[in-house]
């Protein structure tokens, strides 16, 4: 569909996500992240935030927390937790909506920045309860909306050409100038005004704006009065495209007005030339850090700066102001990036000019972190107390004036201002999500005075990298890959207490002594097996007992492995231990109640085999699914009670007929069974859960105890006989292993 104002023809688009379940907030993982991609000249973008919840029941009130970022994922922090050290980040644009069972909202952005655009959706803080899969719970779902409407025909400012355009009421205009590469400055301005209104005709009236507008930037506004204005832009972005806008600032007010823009590009590096084999023949020289020489034989002959013999800054021309140096991109593993200086590490910066490194960032690099170190190195040269060397990293446009102690800071972006000297010769920097754009490192070398003595250049080394988390989250988390459809980043899951960004904060970390309380009460409880697999074996239930066995040794190791922290033991892999825990609980179960139902043993076995292959089949599927342990739970029960009612209608008594087996075992048995099903679905939370984890283990094994059957009368298993003997002497009968059942009458002496 198409709309026109008379100047501009708009278009209109429509995007949209699929809804995605929402979770509480404990780490970015539990963020949901979406991507939106708004075109070059879009006039108008707007989103709809929708949230459904699930179920029916009632779930309370609940805020669903929105963030909005422009060109990286957004940075968020919403239970204020501390950032690693030397990390900087910038707040998002956050929205909250209260919902109770359907709420939707808009947010509307005019002149919205091209690019990709990225929203963020999670519920409030986890309150540490686990919850069982499966089981009903409130759920939220949360679906992004964009429309758009985006300008066809945008005219294009060119420098130096008057450009005679109408601004009337809700009719501004809209233009869009190119900004090259080495552009310092940028002016554009609006001038015989005419409104055509009496005395106030060549009254301007007019707002002038340049640049989009996102949360990591506005536009430069200024008001127009009278017959003409400018705007002037210090340090504009280069290489992009830049938005003009002018408005009336009256009602029912219709200017006519000349618009023209200029640029100055007065700090341009030396050219290169074309010869491409130049730079192919030294990057192979410089290949490898390991053969680059020290900084320290630095020299300054005929304005030409000098390293170990190998020429680094050539001399400028007379126009030109930077040394810019070539940078090698190396692409390392998934979201790991190396940026290094073509001629080596060591970098010469001098007092009289910046040396600039350039650094693209592209979209599937921004799902990082950005780190940023800066050695100065200083063998052979010693700087004075007022002598620092000042490094300024900046998206989308360099500032290149440091001397003049100028904030580090473009026309339209901020920058990042580090600084190392002779106390301090080592500065870090880090971004988490940096904005997909390229970034410029502007080093110099600056005095209190104009004059810095005998030492006029020196040597650092920066270097520019991206890795997926800080510091690879640290000892006490795990650095995790996630994915958004085709787009990845990465956060760090962080464990025993500890939280935050890249797991330093510890405010409620777990000690060590913490750490091996939950490690042995976790694994020691497991020893409970033991009273079961010995009464399995006294009642002759072998293959009972193999399945405790089973169970009580793979859960050991598998909660020895589970722990968070350092007191951690894992005898094989993490995955394969949780399996054989999860099966062998759940087989515990399945044995034991297909054993009190006191069936034929080939029938029994034959249900045992079955149910094992079956369990084995459905923890493959989902281990964690609330069913796979229930599921096998009620068959067994169905099949038991079954048997019990036919064998009591059959007898015409109450099966087992023994009021004492009630009381003293079934009833204690059956408690136990609920206790602690109760405890694992409802009651463990984060906090508790070493504890009534522990009390699960304890409950179960108990359990068993307490619901296995007496040995059956006249068991015959592979030649035991009844009682406990250890004097077992099997007869041979043909080929098999046999006792004989007939019982002595009589004594023949």
């Amino acid at each position: 569909m198409c709309y026109t104002d008379g100047q501009v023809t708009f278009v209109s688009e429509l995007s949209s996500k699929l809804a995605q379940k929402l979770s509480k907030y404990a780490w970015y993982g539990n963020v949901r992240l979406q991507r939106f991609q708004i075109p070059e000249e879009t006039a108008i973008a707007r989103w709809v935030f929708t949230v459904t919840k699930g179920h029916n029941f009632y779930c309370g009130q609940h805020n669903v927390s929105i963030h909005i970022r422009w060109a990286a994922p957004p940075v968020i922090n919403p239970i204020g937790l501390v950032f690693p050290n030397a990390t900087l980040w910038n707040p998002s644009l956050s929205l909250t909506l209260p919902v109770t069972s359907h709420t939707s909202t808009t947010f509307n952005l005019t002149n919205p920045a091209p690019g990709d655009w990225y929203i963020a959706a999670h519920l409030p803080e986890d309150d540490g309860r686990i919850e069982q899969k499966g089981f009903p719970s409130c759920s939220y779902f949360f679906q992004p909306q964009l429309s758009i409407r985006r300008a066809v025909d945008t005219p294009i400012l060119q420098q130096g050409s008057l450009l005679q355009q109408t601004a009337g009421p809700d009719k501004p205009a809209r233009l869009k100038l190119y900004v090259p590469e080495f552009a310092s400055s940028l002016s554009v301005s609006v001038a015989d005004c005419l409104s055509g209104e009496g005395a106030d005709g060549r009254n301007c009236s007019l707002i002038l704006r340049l640049g989009s507008i996102a949360p990591q930037q506005s536009p430069v506004t200024v008001n127009c009065s009278g017959i003409s204005c400018s705007a002037m832009l210090s340090n504009p972005p280069w290489d992009t495209w830049l938005r003009v806008f002018v408005e009336s600032s009256k009602e029912n007010h219709t200017v006519t007005f000349n618009i023209v823009s200029s640029y100055t590009v007065k700090c341009k590096p030396t050219s290169v030339g074309l010869k491409a084999e130049d730079g192919i023949n030294g990057l192979r020289s410089n290949s490898s850090f390991a053969n680059t020489t020290s900084a320290g034989n630095h020299s300054v002959v005929s304005d030409t700066i000098t390293l170990s013999n190998k020429s680094v800054l050539t001399p400028l021309l007379p126009s030109a102001c930077v040394w810019s140096i070539p940078v090698l991109y190396e692409e390392v593993d998934v979201l790991s990036l190396r940026f290094m200086a073509v001629n080596g590490p060591n970098v010469s910066v001098t007092n009289t000019h910046p040396t600039l490194l350039t650094y693209p960032l592209f979209t599937q690099a921004t799902g990082g972190t950005l780190n940023l170190q800066v050695s100065l190195n200083i063998t052979n040269v010693t700087l004075g107390n007022s002598s620092n060397v000042v490094a300024c990293l900046s998206p989308w446009a360099p500032v290149l004036d440091l001397y003049n102690s100028q904030p580090c800071h473009t026309a339209l972006f901020g920058g990042y201002n580090i600084q190392v000297n002779s106390s301090t010769p080592k500065a870090v920097l880090r971004l988490p999500f940096p904005e997909s754009a390229t970034w410029y490192l502007t080093l110099q070398l600056t005095c209190n005075s104009s004059d810095c003595g005998n030492t006029s250049v020196v040597s650092v080394v920066p270097e520019v990298f991206i890795s997926a988390c800080v510091e690879d989250c640290g000892k006490y988390g795990e650095c995790r890959l996630l994915r958004s459809y085709s787009y990845l980043y990465s956060a760090c899951a962080c464990k025993a207490g500890w939280s935050g960004w890249g797991c330093t904060d510890n405010s409620t970390a777990l000690s060590y002594s913490q750490q091996l309380t939950a490690t042995m009460l976790l694994t020691l409880s497991n020893l409970f097996f033991l009273p079961a697999i010995i009464v399995a074996l006294k009642r002759f239930y072998i293959t009972e007992a193999s399945v405790y066995l089973f169970t009580m040794v793979f859960s050991t190791f598998y909660h020895a492995c589970d722990q968070p922290g350092v007191a951690v033991l894992c005898i094989m892999d993490y995955n394969t231990l949780q399996y054989c825990d999860f099966l062998g609980s759940v087989c515990s179960f399945w044995v034991t109640i297909l054993c009190m139902a006191r069936v034929k043993e080939t029938f029994k076995y034959t249900l045992f085999m079955l149910g094992a292959l079956l369990i084995a089949m459905s923890m493959q599927l989902d281990r964690k699914g609330l069913w796979n342990l229930l599921g096998p739970i009620l068959c067994a029960l169905l099949f038991m009670v079954t048997t019990w009612v036919y064998r009591g209608a059959r007898r015409r008594h109450c099966y087992p007929p023994s009021w004492k087996r009630w009381v003293f075992y079934l009833v204690p048995g059956i408690a136990c069974a609920l206790i602690g099903v109760c405890l694992y679905i409802f009651a463990e939370t984060e906090d508790n859960y070493y504890y009534t984890h522990s009390l699960w283990h304890m409950l179960v094994a108990t359990c068993v105890v307490f619901m296995l059957p007496p040995k059956e009368r006249k068991r015959e298993d592979l030649g035991w006989s009844r009682g406990w003997s250890w004097n077992w002497r099997p007869r041979v009968c043909g080929y098999t292993l046999c006792q004989s059942s007939k019982e002595e009458l009589y004594t023949v002496t």
